[in-house]
């Protein structure tokens, strides 16, 4: 126990520290030190104009990626027709990556009305889409430019943007320039606050030697300083910049230059975004370790705070509220930390299960961060486990989610077990006082299933119904306000704690935690006969104690209410063919689950 103690409070402090000791540390740290003054722009002022000094700029070649970006794409090249850098020093590439839409055609009319642009531009087009990595190392290798500019299409630059790097790229020591990056049309209040933490955060690690990463919307590179990534790179915006600081140049983080977003991503887009970007953030933790080494001295300490803790972080917030949840019965201040959790992951599901109320700003942020993390903790499933992935059991189930969700159901069941063993002898008193006959229930259920074997187990519940409930009528379905339930059944079948003693099941491996409901053998044949495709909901799927049907309609009281759910357990079972899919619906339902016992939905 004492064990577990220590580990509970390690993880807080590492919550805690990530998320409000570190900014504020990094912020005292950089006040008293700012980026080299030579890192100071005076002027850059050139109004279009020729000066004798402009032969003495580097050349640049900016590098634009594009998929499927017809919304963006002229309003791209407008915004680069008028920087303010010397014609015969910058030359612009969009290379259209193997689009389906009409982004290339949408380009080339737009550079014939833009008269009055001089620069070079180029439209490449190539037909089979490589990928991001893939098209960054060609054409980076292939740039024959001093300085390589790499930008989104839906970003817009600063006009000035060219000259201000340039002046940066003066010193010898510079490697990486990076551009402030601002929302045209935040998503949410949460969205914006993160973005403006970024920023600030960035400012300050530039001044602690580098800042980790730039935005993917603008920043520029010494082209001598560019070594080919891995075709897997996830994260190419940090990789980049990360592998030139390593080699022992500087990034500068230059607020002069700014990059402004278009482009508005949904909610859905936005979690994959942060899903991916989890993933690249374990994969760069992986890569680039070892600028965890004290020579790097700040960028090491701004990794290690920043990045390294940021993969981890989902995990120290699991072991926080299970071991705080666990030791909460001992001890009244980790009773307090246990409720207060509870308390700050209620608010920041609100926004999720109330879109349309107005909550206070400082709720959407908390929204923001946890769902960010989860995003998060998602991608780094996917990435640890795709390279491992095949297909088993009809071809559907990843035998890591097949392992994954055996762990997480023992671990889940041992935690449910003993958080609600002190209701276990109120119920069995409860139960005994209301009716006669046993306490708890069993009845053979149907298992998993194979190509050749179907599993039959013997279900626990809590007595519900009058113990003599089928006695003379068979098997039959719960009705609603059926007279044969119980009145403490009643309110156990509503709250769902009859199925509580379910939990040994799943510890026996008969069951799991989430997965379609266990049916009985007396109705399998009139179900297979009436819903086609109904047996093979379990196979493959052990069935569960909660579920994506269950939580979402109410008990089977007749075939029509099995054929409604019978949608919602086939969806569930493809969820299962990956990590991210499996664990991102299992933590879904059984929160959902939550909310059925808490609101009384069941019946």
């Amino acid at each position: 126990m004492n064990a577990l103690i220590y580990v509970t409070l390690i993880a807080m402090f590492l919550v805690v520290y990530h998320h409000a000791l570190y900014p504020l540390l990094l912020k005292l740290l950089s006040k008293d030190k700012t980026q080299n003054s030579e890192d100071d722009i005076q002027s850059v002022a050139r109004k279009y104009h020729q000066r004798e000094q402009d032969q003495q700029l580097p050349s640049i070649e900016l590098l634009i990626p594009a998929y499927n970006e017809q919304d963006y794409i002229a309003a791209k090249l407008i915004n680069l027709a008028t920087l303010d850098y010397p014609e015969d020093r910058l030359s612009i590439k969009v290379i259209c990556d193997g689009c389906s839409d009409d982004t290339a055609s949408v380009a080339r009319a737009c550079l014939e009305d833009l008269a009055f642009c001089s620069f070079s531009i180029e439209i490449c087009e190539q037909l089979q889409n490589q990928g991001k990595v893939a098209v960054l190392n060609q054409h980076i290798s292939q740039s024959k430019a001093d300085i390589v500019a790499l930008s989104d299409v839906s970003a817009l630059i600063s006009v000035d943007a060219m000259l201000i790097a340039a002046q940066h790229f003066g010193q010898p020591q510079v490697g990486v320039v990076c551009g402030y990056y601002h929302l045209l049309s935040p998503g949410s209040v949460g969205e914006q606050a993160y973005w403006n933490y970024q920023r600030e955060v960035k400012r300050c690690e530039a001044n602690m030697g580098a800042p980790l990463g730039a935005h993917g919307a603008f920043y520029l590179i010494k082209k001598s300083l560019f070594r080919v990534m891995p075709d897997d790179t996830i994260n190419d915006d940090f990789v980049i910049p990360m592998d030139i600081v390593a080699q022992g140049y500087r990034a500068v983080y230059e607020p002069n230059i700014r990059a402004l977003e278009l482009e508005h991503a949904a909610d859905s887009q936005d979690r994959s975004r942060r899903k991916r970007i989890g993933a690249g953030n374990l994969q760069q933790l992986i890569r680039l370790r070892h600028m965890l080494l004290p020579r790097f001295k700040g960028v090491a300490f701004t990794f290690f705070s920043g990045k390294a803790l940021r993969v981890t972080i989902p995990v120290f917030m699991l072991t926080s509220f299970f071991g705080a949840m666990v030791l909460a019965a001992q001890s009244a201040v980790f009773a307090v930390l246990f409720a207060l959790q509870v308390v700050a992951y209620s608010l920041a599901m609100l926004p999720r299960f109330m879109p349309n109320a107005k909550l206070p700003n400082a709720i959407g942020s908390l929204n923001y961060l946890v769902e960010g993390h989860f995003s998060s903790m998602m991608g780094c499933v996917d990435y640890l486990l795709k390279k491992l992935q095949r297909r088993y059991l009809s071809g559907f189930v990843s035998p890591l989610v097949a392992v994954g969700k055996r762990l997480f159901d023992v671990l889940g069941a041992t935690i449910l077990l003993l958080v609600f063993s002190p209701l276990f002898p109120l119920v069995a008193l409860a139960i005994k006082l209301d009716s006669k006959g046993p306490v708890f229930y069993q009845q053979t259920r149907v298992g998993l299933m194979s190509d050749n074997v179907v599993q039959l187990f013997d279900i626990f519940k809590f007595r519900s119904m009058r113990a003599d409930a089928e006695s003379g009528i068979g098997a039959v379905w719960a009705a609603k306000q059926d007279k044969r339930i119980t009145r403490v059944g009643r309110f156990l079948r509503k709250t769902r704690i009859d199925e509580l003693p379910q939990l040994i099941n799943v510890l026996k491996g008969e069951m799991s935690l989430v997965g379609p409901r266990p049916e009985r053998p007396v109705f399998y044949q009139t179900l297979e006969n009436s819903i086609p495709f109904y047996s093979e909901r379990t196979v493959g799927v052990k069935p569960g104690i909660t579920g994506l049907a269950q939580v979402n309609l109410a008990y089977d009281c007749s075939i029509e209410d099995v054929k409604q759910k019978l949608a919602y357990d086939h969806c569930y079972a493809l969820s299962l063919s990956q990590c991210s899919s499996w664990l991102y619906q299992d933590i879904s339902v059984l929160l959902k689950t939550v909310w059925v016992v808490l609101a009384g939905k069941g019946q």
